[in-house]
């Protein structure tokens, strides 16, 4: 019978793809906030409907789960010696 050692799933480069997720992610958010008006009553449409917010953070969040997700479910190659 093979004595075979178990060891947890994820290995160095799991973390490192989840920590770049991560940093993706939390730039994706950051450039998602702010634009708050000095005045309630004043309304700056292109601060609050700018590419950035509409466009470019969102594709950053999405971009971001998907790798952190790929970063979960990717698995260590087995080498056949």
């Amino acid at each position: 019978m093979e004595n075979k050692k178990s060891q947890f799933g994820f290995q160095p480069e799991n973390y490192k793809l989840l920590l770049i997720g991560l940093a993706i992610n939390v730039l994706g958010f950051l450039l998602m906030i702010g634009g708050a008006a000095e005045d309630p009553n004043a309304f700056d449409a292109s601060e609050l409907f700018s590419a950035r917010r509409i466009t470019i953070a969102p594709m950053l969040i999405v971009t971001g789960y998907i790798v952190i997700i790929y970063a979960i479910l990717k698995k260590k190659k087995i080498s056949k010696d």
